[in-house]
C-alpha cells in the first residue's frame, strides 16, 4: 500500500466522521437546500460542488501547514492535537446546547446563474471560521508525529472526504424539499442530528486526551 494511504482503521473512522458531519445542520446544507427548493436541484448541486471544492482548498493549506508544523516542533504538534481534542467537545456542546443552525432563506427576486451559486457555496464554506477551525484541529487527529508522509496522507483523506460527500450531497439535494419539511415540523430531527454529532465527537475527544495521557 503506498506511504500516502492510511491505515484501514484510520480510513474505516473518518469515513464515520465524514458521515455524521454531512448530516448534521450547519450552513454548507442550508445553502444546498435552500438553493435546491427556491431554484432547482442543478443550484443545490451547484452549491455543493462549491463547497466541496472550499473542502479541498482547507485540506491543501492543512496538509502542508501540518506537515510543515510537525518537522518544526512536534511538541507544537502534540498540542494542536489535544487542543483539536478540546475544541471537539466544545463543537459537541453546541451542537447539543445551540443546535446544527439550518435556517433556510427565502428566495430572491432574481435567479442567480449557476457559477454565482457555485460561488456563493465556496464563499460559504471558505469563510466560515468553523469550517476552518474543524481541519486544523480535526484532521491532524489522523496522523502521527514524525509520519514522514503525513501531508500525502491528510490529502487523501481530504479526497476521501469529498468522494463519501459527493453522494450525500445528491441526496440532500434531491430530497430537499421533503428534509426541509421535516425539519419544519419536527425539531426531534434535528435533535438527533446533533446528538449523534456530539455524541460521536465527544468519543473523538476522549480516545485523544486518554491516548495524549498515556504518553
Amino acid at each position: 500500500m503506498p506511504s500516502f494511504v492510511p491505515d484501514l482503521p484510520v480510513l474505516l473512522g473518518f469515513a464515520v466522521a465524514t458521515f455524521v458531519l454531512m448530516i448534521t445542520p450547519g450552513p454548507d446544507m442550508a445553502l444546498q437546500m435552500s438553493r435546491a427548493i427556491n431554484y432547482g436541484r442543478a443550484h443545490g448541486l451547484a452549491a455543493m460542488f462549491g463547497a466541496m471544492t472550499g473542502i479541498m482548498v482547507h485540506t491543501t493549506l492543512v496538509a502542508f501547514g501540518i506537515s510543515v508544523l510537525i518537522l518544526a516542533a512536534p511538541p507544537l504538534f502534540m498540542a494542536l492535537k489535544i487542543a483539536g481534542a478540546v475544541y471537539l467537545i466544545w463543537l459537541a456542546w453546541q451542537a447539543i446546547a445551540h443546535g446544527g443552525g439550518l435556517r433556510l432563506t427565502e428566495a430572491a427576486k432574481k435567479v442567480p446563474t449557476l457559477w454565482q451559486s457555485f460561488a456563493t457555496g465556496l464563499g460559504i464554506n471558505l469563510l466560515n471560521p468553523k469550517v476552518v477551525l474543524f481541519f486544523v484541529t480535526f484532521l491532524p487527529q489522523f496522523v502521527e508525529a514524525h509520519d514522514p508522509a503525513a501531508a500525502g496522507k491528510l490529502l487523501f483523506l481530504g479526497a476521501q472526504f469529498v468522494v463519501l460527500s459527493i453522494p450525500l450531497g445528491f441526496l440532500i439535494v434531491f430530497a430537499a424539499e421533503k428534509l426541509a419539511d421535516a425539519f419544519k415540523r419536527s425539531k426531534w430531527v434535528e435533535r438527533a442530528l446533533n446528538w449523534s454529532f456530539a455524541a460521536i465527537f465527544t468519543a473523538f475527544a476522549a480516545t485523544i486526551l486518554t491516548a495524549q495521557a498515556r504518553h
